[in-house]
């Protein structure tokens, strides 16, 4: 599974939208930084994945995710490919049994699809939009979420390089 963080809050920057010509759009806008984080895997054969929304980015965040990823997939071995973050590499880091991580070479956002999801969440959901609270940003966040099915997630997130690594495995 391809794993990876991203936030969510109540600062937006505003899109690109369609208007009426010579009208000037009205995108509204405010200037207010609460964020919670979206904890993603994604698997990108099959289309699964698993979310949760965290309050922070840190080690007790991803021992929370790990965990329930763990527990989602109890008989199943896991192998995570995730980037080089700070919590992913640190000694407090509890990593279950059926769990195994596989760093990716730093700066290289590519290798790791589930950032093509997160673009799909902003896209479907956050854009030239302002929250009155963070409760509204969560709730909205999750609702977007379950708007993806595990044929848009395989859509999305499926990759020639990767079909071919593990067919040839087989």
């Amino acid at each position: 599974m391809f794993e990876d963080e991203a936030g969510f809050g109540r600062i937006n920057k505003p899109k690109a939208c369609w208007c009426a010509k010579v009208k000037r759009p009205i995108v509204p806008c405010h200037h207010i930084r609460e964020y919670r984080y979206a904890f993603g895997a994604i698997e990108s054969l099959t289309g699964e994945h698993f979310f949760l929304v965290m309050p922070y980015c840190n080690t007790d965040c991803m021992n929370v995710f790990f965990e329930e990823l763990s527990n989602e997939y109890p008989d199943d071995m896991i192998l995570i490919v995730c980037d080089g973050a700070a919590w992913h590499k640190s000694t407090g880091l509890k990593i279950p049994q059926n769990i195994q991580l596989l760093p990716i070479p730093p700066y290289t956002p590519e290798m790791n699809p589930i950032e093509q999801i997160w673009k799909q969440i902003r896209s479907l959901g956050f854009k030239n939009v302002v929250f009155n609270s963070l409760d509204d940003v969560i709730t909205h966040l999750c609702d977007t979420m379950n708007l993806l099915s595990n044929n848009m997630v395989k859509h999305i997130s499926l990759r020639g390089w990767i079909e071919k690594c593990f067919l040839e495995a087989d």
